[in-house]
């Protein structure tokens, strides 16, 4: 007898909603120990499939033809090892909780490593995604500070809403008349 697709699948399927969060997906992947699952719409249809692969950023696995691996030795200082991780492992970053990224962007980032004020700028976080607000002192100082807020461990995105100061204006070498006053 030929096995069929019922005698060999699982019935029992992890599965998410078009909506689901990259966070609720990486929890899901690393919870159940699955590298796959379909994605459904809000009637229980099959609309798509997300893999680890999918949610792992593609220049990091595919930079090159031998990077496509699933799981990497970790070996010490002397090459000795001493485990293994894999993409579900590395996804596992993303099951930070928002409140702890939100304090070490204010406490770490802003006050710490820029040394400024975190009252400045507010940091709210919704499944990893920060959207940051307040006035930045220069351009470049907002630009570093929205990099470093990229690399907190469990940022998904960052949502720049910071206000920049406007560019001088070029000088053509004339000046204008801003007020005029009566000469007696």
């Amino acid at each position: 007898m030929d096995p069929t697709v019922k005698d060999v699948m699982t019935s029992r399927v992890v599965s998410v909603t078009r909506g689901a969060s990259f966070r609720a997906m990486a929890a899901a992947l690393r919870e159940y120990r699955v590298s796959a699952f379909p994605v459904l719409d809000d009637d229980g249809k099959v609309i798509g499939v997300v893999s680890e692969a999918d949610m792992l950023v593609k220049e990091a696995l595919d930079s090159e033809p031998d990077r496509k691996v699933k799981r990497l030795p970790v070996v010490d200082a002397n090459g000795h090892l001493v485990g293994i991780i894999g993409r579900a492992d590395l996804l596992a970053v993303f099951d930070r909780p928002d409140e702890e990224i939100r304090r070490e962007i204010l406490d770490q980032v802003i006050r710490r490593d820029l040394r400024t004020d975190p009252a400045t700028f507010s940091a709210v976080v919704k499944d990893g995604i920060v959207t940051l607000e307040g006035v930045a002192e220069t351009v470049e100082f907002g630009g570093d500070l929205v990099q470093r807020v990229r690399h907190v461990q469990g940022v998904v995105a960052v949502r720049d809403r910071l206000s920049y100061p406007r560019p001088p204006e070029p000088s053509d070498g004339r000046f204008d008349v801003i007020a005029r006053f009566p000469i007696d």
